[in-house]
């Protein structure tokens, strides 16, 4: 991990286009500009992690719902 020190209206550079800019301080928040291309999903971590959990709980079939399937095509 690398760890930086920014300041206020700092930024710092992603690749050549991604910018993370420090907009306000505020007691114990800090709240961050991203600048990135359109095609870059930005996600907090809890959004993203959720997104991965539902990802992967569309990927998981029931073996039964496949060997039901697979009957009924067998019909056909």
């Amino acid at each position: 991990m690398l760890v930086l020190t920014r300041r206020l209206k700092e930024s710092i550079m992603i690749g050549d286009d991604i910018e993370i800019s420090i907009l306000s301080i505020e007691g114990d928040q800090v709240k961050l500009g991203i600048s990135a291309p359109k095609n870059v999903d930005i996600h907090r971590k809890e959004i993203y992690l959720s997104i991965q959990q539902e990802n992967s709980s569309a990927t998981q079939t029931e073996a039964s719902a496949i060997e039901s399937l697979s009957s009924f095509f067998k019909k056909i």
